[in-house]
């Protein structure tokens, strides 16, 4: 009887423990989350970029041209280093 309510007593310890544990919060919509996210990045990296509508620096500009598809600063060119 001792060994049984040992058992049972570590299966509900662990059970508990592992339950206080939280996943990350994952968005159901993350299409807009990731707008959200470049729209952000794009501000602060280039406010004069000038930006399709898929949120993506428009290439044909010259500002533009030295830029990430997200819209930082490329580091392979010299003066974004």
């Amino acid at each position: 009887m001792k060994k049984l309510l040992t058992a049972m007593s570590l299966v509900l310890g662990l059970g508990l423990a592992t339950a206080q544990q939280t996943m990350p919060a994952t968005s159901t919509n993350t299409k807009q989350t990731t707008k959200t996210v470049k729209a952000v990045e794009s501000k602060t990296a280039q406010p004069a970029a000038k930006m399709k509508k898929d949120g993506t620096p428009d290439k044909r500009y010259k500002d533009n041209k030295k830029l990430k598809k997200d819209g930082t600063p490329d580091k392979r060119y010299k003066e974004n280093k």
